[in-house]
């Protein structure tokens, strides 16, 4: 891990401890307006010599194991893969029979649909699928994507929650401060 102050006043960076990961970190202001495609399809000079990129939201926590994440990507030969989750239910579960309760389940993982868990590994060419700055990346170019045979899933099973909300917000920090926080693999 490296500690870096950035000072955006003089262009200035600081390197306060450097015992880095062999990592390249370019910021690029896309702008407040921007949408997600947009900000892709802006960053799309930086990485156009790579074979892949990451991206992630930032408002999802998971122990997803992103070498296992890349090396899928690598494997298939598409353009994208997205990473497909199953949410923490947030209601008990019940199995019906009539109006008799034959089974019950409190909070099963998910409905058994798949979501967007808002981690992918992507292709420079996923620019081609971008119009400009409007361009919602969940809507057309996911969706060309997929209708191209361009777009994998990435299965993952273990633990994942969003912070949408500020009840998203306290179970992740009851978890951290129980020391039962599964993202936590360091």
């Amino acid at each position: 891990m490296s500690n870096v102050t950035i000072d955006l006043t003089c262009n200035k960076m600081s390197f306060l401890a450097n015992n880095a990961e062999p990592w390249t970190i370019t910021l690029i202001d896309t702008g407040e307006e921007t949408m997600i495609g947009g900000r892709i399809k802006r960053i799309i000079p930086y990485v156009k010599d790579d074979d892949y990129f990451c991206l992630t939201y930032g408002d999802g926590v998971s122990d997803i194991n992103i070498k296992s994440l890349i090396e899928f990507h690598k494997s298939h030969g598409r353009l994208a893969t997205v990473t497909a989750t199953q949410p923490p239910g947030r209601f008990g579960s019940l199995v019906l029979d009539g109006s008799r309760v034959a089974g019950f389940q409190e909070k099963p993982q998910g409905d058994g649909g798949w979501i967007n868990g808002g981690f992918f590994v992507l292709s420079p060419k996923v620019g081609d699928y971008i119009e400009g700055d409007h361009t919602v990346w969940e809507r057309d170019p996911m969706e060309q994507l997929a209708r191209d045979g361009q777009l994998s899933a990435f299965f993952h099973q273990g633990f994942w929650q969003p912070m949408d909300t500020m009840r998203d917000k306290r179970h992740l920090e009851e978890l951290w401060d129980a020391g039962k926080a599964p993202w936590k693999i360091w």
